[in-house]
């Protein structure tokens, strides 16, 4: 493991009181970082909204995005039961749970996964969502692995909740929903981009991203004047 790469990404999580934060970007380090440093496959993030359903978030790559949303949709799957227990789920072998979630398990196969754990999202009483790891092989999951990624999972959301403090938001409900609004934005701006160069939707994130952050620019800003027209974004898109 890449002591050094970990140590930043736990600088980076908790480095979150900046005018200029993105949440969305916040949590697709996080994603990112756990398939990177801790051997997932996978990784995706959900939150729950104001009224207390989960939404998608973040994800390490379109694929895993779209089972997450499939187990949403479904209304079964490891994750939901991880957010309603306040408690990790570990599935080192999805065969064994057909019985248990039997649309998920045939769609995580069919997507390329045979285990996953869903760790929460958790401080003292409050859940607000889970991170999800999933994994191509069957077989159990390291333990020092799943402490370093709870860990993560702990520092992204005291990031997010101190993020409502310094705010000074009543509740983190109205930032996730701002979130989702944003994600809104993203993926319709992914489209846009992926049409229009030919490419496939984790590259036109990709570029998106790269794009934002080297012109010091928020990825929902960029995405709406990407999907507007409204300026000239050379090098994006032409």
């Amino acid at each position: 493991m890449n002591q050094q790469l970990l140590a930043k990404t736990f600088v980076e999580l908790a480095d979150n009181l900046v005018a200029d934060f993105d949440l969305i970007d916040f949590l697709r380090l996080l994603t990112d970082r756990c398939v990177g440093l801790l051997g997932a496959s996978a990784a995706g993030v959900l939150l729950a909204d104001r009224d207390g359903e989960l939404r998608v978030m973040a994800a390490s790559d379109e694929q895993v995005r779209l089972l997450e949303l499939f187990q949403l949709q479904n209304d079964e799957g490891p994750c939901l039961e991880c957010f309603r227990t306040d408690t990790p789920v570990v599935v080192p072998d999805l065969t064994r749970e057909i019985d248990r979630w039997p649309r998920f398990v045939t769609a995580a196969h069919r997507s390329g996964f045979g285990a996953v754990q869903a760790l929460p999202m958790r401080l003292r009483e409050e859940t607000v969502g889970a991170l999800n790891l999933f994994r191509a092989a069957p077989g159990p999951f390291d333990p020092l692995a799943t402490h370093i990624a709870q860990a993560l999972a702990d520092v992204a959301t005291i990031s997010l909740l101190q993020q409502r403090t310094a705010q000074r938001s009543s509740v983190l409900n109205e930032q996730l929903q701002t979130a989702l609004n944003s994600r809104v934005l993203i993926e319709q701006a992914k489209g846009k981009l992926a049409e229009r160069q030919g490419i496939d939707m984790e590259q036109a994130f990709t570029a998106l991203r790269g794009y934002a952050r080297a012109h010091n620019r928020r990825l929902s800003d960029l995405a709406r004047a990407f999907i507007d027209d409204s300026e000239p974004l050379l090098g994006l898109g032409s």
